[in-house]
């Protein structure tokens, strides 16, 4: 039997099958930010890996910036679902409008570090998070990541809820960032990526919050001189297709994809954690040769001569029980079973 499938599978791949299926000429893949950010060089690589895995036939084009959707990042996951967008590097944030399930993510000081995070994708609460996607027309692929998401501002260092008082802070589209930083009583002002590198150097906000491996590219350093580690919550990234065009491809072209997803995720997470975690992102960075500027993001922010502040525990504790409101109203709209199995998924 497993002879007959080998030669099935052989015969797949180079007779019928393939015969019948005609790619188009590009594909395209959709990503928000631009090519020097970890996550643009994530999608790039898929790209390559794609092409390399098909023979050629599934050519990608990456559309950095938000191109694909025009700068209206919330609007990517329907766009894919219709068939506009045929691949995306998609952040679980922005689609969270409409999954709400994704805020699981977004809850403040919820998550907390790459361990827990690592068991949260891949358990059975990851699971069904794919599912509910592919249910509203978009095919997952596998996990990658932006980052756990620091602050940075121009006004004072920040190690309690009251150092956020009063200062404007650059947030994403979604509801969950208005509502946190409302309860610390900031100002929040949302707005697209493309606009908030301007609003720094106009100085129209006082800061944003960003993981680091966005903090760089943008030289951060130049509009803010502090910086808060705190890991309050996290932007997981989709490697993922239209499921209208997934069902398209041939068996063999789906195993192709899928396998250029999980590494090409392993890669860009690996980048995203570079100093971060306990060593793994480099060590995986040296298995593929990848030869990098710095490996460690904190100490190239400092040497920057930004003043850097890491909270530990307690002190993100006291961030936690001052946003208890924004749990409050948030886990009835994410479902609280499900946030039950995460919070008992990552305690594993």
């Amino acid at each position: 039997i497993i002879a007959f499938a080998a030669v099935f599978a052989l015969t797949l791949w180079g007779g019928t099958a393939s015969a019948e299926f005609t790619p188009k000429s590009q594909y395209n893949l959709s990503v928000v930010v631009g090519p020097q950010f970890d996550w643009g060089l994530g999608a790039e690589r898929f790209a390559d890996l794609v092409r390399e895995k098909t023979d050629g036939q599934i050519d990608i084009k990456v559309f950095y910036g938000g191109e694909l959707f025009k700068g209206e990042q919330t609007s990517e996951f329907q766009l894919m679902a219709r068939g506009g967008i045929d691949f995306a590097f998609g952040s679980t944030i922005n689609w969270s409008t409409v999954l709400p399930e994704l805020n699981v993510f977004s809850l403040p000081f919820f998550v907390g570090n790459y361990e827990r995070l690592d068991r949260l994708e891949n358990s059975a609460v990851g699971d069904e998070l794919f599912e509910l996607m592919e249910q509203k027309g978009v095919k997952p692929l596998a996990w990658a990541e932006n980052g756990f998401r620091q602050l940075t501002n121009s006004e004072r260092e920040v190690t309690t809820p009251a150092d956020v008082e009063g200062l404007k802070i650059r947030v994403v589209g979604s509801p969950i960032f208005i509502d946190i930083y409302r309860e610390l009583g900031a100002d929040p002002v949302s707005m697209n990526w493309g606009d908030a590198v301007t609003a720094f150097a106009q100085g129209v906000v006082d800061g944003q919050e960003n993981p680091a491996g966005v903090l760089g590219p943008v030289k951060i350093w130049e509009h803010h001189q502090y910086g808060t580690f705190w890991n309050y919550l996290v932007d997981p990234v989709v490697v993922s297709v239209s499921m209208s065009l997934w069902n398209e491809f041939p068996p063999e072209i789906q195993e192709a994809v899928q396998e250029a997803a999980i590494e090409a995720a392993r890669w860009e997470k690996a980048m995203t954690r570079r100093g971060l975690d306990d060593g793994w992102a480099v060590e995986t960075l040296e298995e593929y040769g990848t030869e990098l500027e710095f490996t460690d993001y904190l100490a190239h922010l400092r040497e920057q001569d930004m003043d850097i502040t890491v909270l530990d525990e307690s002190q993100q504790e006291e961030f936690r029980e001052a946003l208890q409101p924004v749990y409050d109203a948030w886990i009835p709209k994410i479902g609280e079973d499900l946030v039950d199995r995460a919070r008992s998924a990552m305690a594993e």
